[in-house]
């Protein structure tokens, strides 16, 4: 059994959590030990995003809190046999504070450190052992589709350390959309989860809504388009409407043309690599308009469909943690 501490402080979510992985399987589930979080919505909120210099003072502020919360609940330091922290990709000062952490941890413990990248952990977050997921846990290969604020791509996962990119945004990422779409009409921030929920009371062929990139063998994205329609049609009937069934009925156009691009998407990689099993992972894999649609679309298709738990969506330290015990058996020594 490994027992590994995650650090996670690539963008606006202090998070660490300490996860246990099985050594006798040759892809294991990770039990998630502990977990400790601090959110930082309520400083971003009035700017309608991240703002990189406040979420850096942010982590500061909280990464030993919630490192120290984390490792008491798991039982202490003592239980710890490594420490994997996000290295990448992510805001620089953010991911600065998680690894200084992480480095000072590592070295005063004399325990491994391993660096991991933000964006495998999200498509390795299915193999946690959490409530509320998908399909439960893949064979390999499969399909990854990885949708968060930050990233909108398509990969092809052969391994927990092998995967390949298949195509990618050219410009905003689906969650960015969603946020972005979200300020336009004044609903607040984070963007993606207000859509979501106003959009179950409207109409998702209200508006016409651009869906960028349909040439059909193309595994691209691109969403600022969508967000420029949106805008255009706000300035054309005077402002963001107002009225509670307008805005159903633009969130649910909004919501649509989006969902329908991931999806159309995800099924293009599905016939282009003949890989009959899909994962949907990241923040907005937790936008129930997404699950909904990619899980009909699978049933007809017959394709096997894996989410994560809502709870391993979105940024957190269990999917740093798993993803860096499988590092390390790829290297068994680990970085020092």
């Amino acid at each position: 059994m490994t027992t590994v501490l995650g650090i996670e402080t690539s963008c606006d979510e202090t998070a660490a959590a300490v996860v246990n992985v099985p050594d006798d399987a040759s892809v294991p589930l990770g039990r998630v030990l502990s977990e400790s979080v601090a959110t930082q919505f309520s400083e971003h909120a009035p700017y309608g995003g991240v703002v990189p210099e406040i979420a850096s003072r942010a982590h500061m502020r909280s990464i030993g809190p919630v490192v120290r919360d984390a490792v008491a609940r798991a039982g202490g330091w003592g239980v710890l046999d490594a420490i994997a922290v996000t290295a990448r990709p992510g805001l620089v000062g953010a991911l600065l504070v998680g690894l200084q952490a992480a480095k000072g941890i590592a070295f005063a413990r004399k325990l491994p450190l391993v660096e991991v990248d933000h964006l495998a952990a999200h498509l390795l977050a299915v193999f946690l052992d959490r409530d509320g997921g998908i399909g439960g846990q893949p064979e390999f290969p499969f399909i990854g589709l990885l949708v968060s604020g930050g990233h909108t791509a398509l990969y092809r996962i052969d391994g927990p350390t092998s995967m390949t990119l298949l195509g990618a945004t050219r410009d905003d990422a689906a969650g960015e959309a969603f946020d972005k779409i979200a300020k336009l009409c004044n609903l607040g921030y984070p963007g993606g989860p207000i859509i979501d929920r106003l959009a179950t009371n409207g109409r998702p062929d209200a508006i016409r809504l651009p869906q960028p990139m349909r040439r059909r063998d193309s595994l691209e994205f691109s969403f600022s388009g969508l967000k420029t329609a949106v805008a255009t049609h706000i300035e054309r009937r005077g402002g963001a409407p107002t009225d509670p069934t307008e805005l159903a009925d633009l969130a649910a156009s909004v919501q649509h043309a989006i969902v329908e691009t991931l999806v159309r998407k995800l099924m293009c990689a599905v016939e282009q690599t003949r890989v009959p099993r899909v994962v949907i992972a990241g923040g907005v894999a937790a936008n129930r308009g997404l699950r909904a649609t990619a899980q009909s679309r699978c049933n007809e298709k017959g394709i096997s469909l894996y989410v994560p738990a809502p709870a391993s969506c979105t940024d957190n330290g269990a999917m740093i943690a798993y993803a860096g015990a499988m590092e390390l058996r790829a290297v068994p020594h680990g970085k020092k």
